[in-house]
């Protein structure tokens, strides 16, 4: 190993395991204890050479089952498709879609609950401050490596009429229920931006505090009021995000330069 404080030269000898295929996406490292009886080293030092390999996206901590090697690839998402009024009917929502067309398996831990708006939460609603809203939080994982946060807030009244309110995850996706029930979504503003992650953010996606994070807000209405505001936030190297504008005849050009078809996002190494 090379010069250096010992943690560093134990992440740089990992690193280079990591690259060269000895440990593969999904694969456990040693634990704590583990390293630091095979590096004759504390096991502070191998906690800091693990920790950095967590700075860098290369791991995640996951409390069940140790450190696990991350997946190095980047997924594209269009984020315009579940919008499209062609979109195909189908039984999953626009995350499952976009992971299986990645040959990825797409998990999911699901909450729900009635919750006052918050000052912010009240601004995207355009609702007073205090009022009843549903947040429904689910978190994403792709092969169990979580991959996204996403929050969604919907006017109490409207959440109730439509059933979103439910106590479960919703399969088809909540844009179609809301569709599906008169309350079909007709414009939406997005906001993109690049930020560090907070401390709770890097806790729930497996990163370290600081992390990039793509941080996206959608706030959808129809022509009588705003239905919900959606944040979901994801890390900024393994997502990339298209917007699809235009007519199906355009697009579809598009997509065959690019050799993928509807609903496909682009997996690259």
């Amino acid at each position: 190993m090379a010069d250096g404080p010992m943690y560093l030269r134990i992440a740089d000898l990992l690193r280079e395991e990591i690259r060269a295929g000895k440990w593969n996406p999904g694969d456990r490292l040693p634990s704590h204890t583990e390293l630091a009886d095979q590096m004759q080293v504390s096991i502070t030092t191998a906690r800091n050479a693990i920790q950095v390999l967590v700075a860098e996206n290369l791991v995640y901590t996951a409390t069940s089952r140790g450190t696990i090697v991350r997946n190095q690839e980047v997924l594209e998402s269009v984020v315009t498709d579940h919008i499209r009024p062609n979109r195909p009917q189908s039984a999953h929502d626009i995350f499952e879609e976009i992971a299986r067309a990645a040959h990825r398996e797409p998990t999911k831990e699901f909450s729900a609950k009635m919750e006052p708006a918050n000052p912010e939460v009240a601004h995207w609603l355009g609702l007073p401050e205090d009022s009843w809203v549903l947040a429904r939080t689910v978190v994403q994982f792709l092969d169990n490596e979580p991959w996204s946060w996403e929050v969604s807030f919907y006017p109490r009244d409207l959440a109730e009429a439509t059933g979103i309110d439910s106590p479960h995850d919703i399969p088809e996706g909540t844009t179609r229920r809301l569709a599906d029930r008169g309350h079909a979504e007709t414009a939406h503003r997005d906001t993109l931006v690049a930020r560090p992650a907070s401390t709770e953010e890097a806790i729930v996606l497996g990163v370290a505090t600081g992390t990039i994070l793509l941080d996206h807000l959608r706030i959808g209405a129809n022509h009588e009021r705003i239905t919900r505001a959606t944040r979901h936030r994801s890390i900024a190297t393994r997502n990339r995000l298209a917007y699809e504008l235009g007519d199906d005849v355009g697009s579809n050009v598009i997509r065959h330069a690019l050799g993928i078809s509807y609903g496909q996002g682009i997996s690259l190494p």
